[in-house]
């Protein structure tokens, strides 16, 4: 029988329906939503704390919740060193603030832009936080680190301190941007007047310039410029909600009289003082949560969501005066305990994950979603056996440190070894306040759990 043209059409159609079947699926996009210095139970529905998060939940409700996350280091440029290069503490090369991230120490940015993948972010990314110095543009060093696009902007603190030493000149985007729209000077002297941890009185800043809106703002611009022919990767760093506790008028009168519980062991502010601090931290989370909708939203209009990995989580949480301190460094869970959420194509839904993790298993996490194979020495574990329910852990236990302390966190327990001090052993599942010291108590479990800390003679 002779081979006529619907023959040909459909052995045509057939080779590739063949070829399609073959093909290797397109690799995920990948959101990465990183907050600066927001601590673990102020997003953690079980913690009680009144916090309006609907779009965060419902990244938990639809993916997976680690709820004994901590970071590797609880201090902003390390943090973000392990992340970007996969490697402990011990091992990034920057143990202080006061240190650039190497440029030739590789990160995972640059490992996903090798691979095909348009990579942006934007925000506060401080691998070159000494130098104050990040271009007006936001151009200077992103590319250097492994991005094809993005804005690197100034921290909070930093803005202000890089603009002041210039002579009252940008040295970043977001004060270039401030000082375009005539409110630079106003924000300078509004960080003046914020000395001490109480100060709690509205930014004159609008909602349209305040920094985690301009933020947003530059990711959804990346998104739009996001090819559609390759996958991409955004990563968002917001300021907040770092301190100062610097919110708008509008912000503010959302949250004015909702009760939040006192600090733990705390003796230096009025109780009405700690709630007015827990307002203005809980009025940057729910703005942070709104912009997160937006972005989402964004991804959706676009037609991707269905193939984009979301993860969200902090480099660092915040004291907020429990123990009678603030801020970071310290081995205290309100310093070391971070949220850690993902979702996306192929993750459990609703699945809750007690086992310790570290926000250092991002970098070989996103690589794996991306089909990368991550470089043989990186100290992260990819979470993808938990996220796709094959495991219930990749780590026996996690590991943090900062300057002359380390910890050890194994299921419920966290071990911290301070040179010169008495270790300190807490069960965080019935002390999350961390009130009791186990460790001379239980000198057989303190003993097990010293022996997983790095030598100190290892430590930077």
């Amino acid at each position: 029988m002779p081979y006529g043209r619907r023959d040909f059409l459909k052995a045509s159609a057939a080779a590739a329906a063949g070829s399609l079947a073959a093909a290797p699926p397109k690799p995920p996009n990948i959101l990465f939503l990183f907050p600066d210095q927001l601590r673990h139970d102020f997003v953690e529905p079980s913690s009680g704390v009144p916090v309006r998060t609907p779009n965060i939940r419902r990244l938990a409700a639809e993916g997976v919740r680690f709820t004994h996350a901590i970071t590797p280091a609880p201090l902003c440029a390390p943090a973000r060193a392990c992340l970007a290069s996969g490697l402990e503490y011990d091992r990034c090369r920057v143990p202080t603030n006061a240190q650039n991230y190497p440029l030739d120490q590789p990160t995972f940015y640059q490992l996903l832009r090798n691979s095909g993948y348009h990579v942006c972010g934007c925000g506060k990314f401080d691998l070159h936080k000494p130098e104050l110095d990040w271009g007006v543009d936001g151009q200077r060093m992103i590319r250097d680190w492994g991005f094809s696009a993005g804005i690197d902007n100034e921290g909070k603190h930093d803005a202000t301190r890089a603009y002041t030493r210039a002579g009252n000149k940008p040295r970043g985007p977001f004060m270039a941007y401030l000082d375009q729209i005539g409110l630079a000077h106003a924000h300078v002297a509004d960080y003046e007047k914020r000395k001490g941890h109480g100060a709690t009185f509205p930014t004159p800043l609008s909602d349209e310039a305040y920094g985690d809106n301009w933020i947003a703002r530059n990711g959804l611009a990346l998104l739009d410029a996001a090819p559609k022919d390759k996958p991409w990767f955004l990563q968002v760093n917001f300021n907040g909600p770092h301190d100062p506790w610097d919110i708008t008028a509008s912000m503010e009168k959302r949250w004015r009289g909702v009760k939040f519980p006192q600090p733990v062991r705390n003796t230096q502010l009025t109780p009405e003082n700690h709630v007015l601090v827990r307002q203005n931290y809980a009025a940057m989370i729910e703005n942070i949560d709104l912009r997160i909708g937006e972005i989402i939203d964004k991804v959706k209009q676009r037609g991707e969501l269905a193939n984009t990995l979301i993860a969200f989580s902090s480099d660092h949480g915040e004291m907020l005066g429990d123990q009678n301190l603030w801020a970071k460094r310290h081995p205290y869970h309100g310093s070391a305990g971070v949220p850690l959420i993902l979702s996306g194509p192929g993750i459990r839904r609703g699945l809750t994950i007690t086992a310790p993790a570290t926000t250092l298993d991002l970098a070989a996490t996103f690589l794996d979603y991306a089909g990368v194979q991550p470089p043989p020495a990186i100290d992260s574990r990819s979470l993808r056996p938990i996220l796709s329910g094959r495991a219930s852990s990749v780590r026996p236990h996690a590991l943090s440190g900062m300057d002359a302390w380390r910890l050890v966190m194994e299921d419920n327990f966290k071990y911290v070894r301070t040179t010169g001090k008495e270790p300190l052993l807490f069960d965080l599942r019935n002390d999350p306040g961390e009130t009791v010291n186990l460790a001379p108590g239980s000198p057989q479990l303190a003993a097990r759990l010293e022996k997983l800390l790095p030598s100190s003679k290892g430590a930077q």
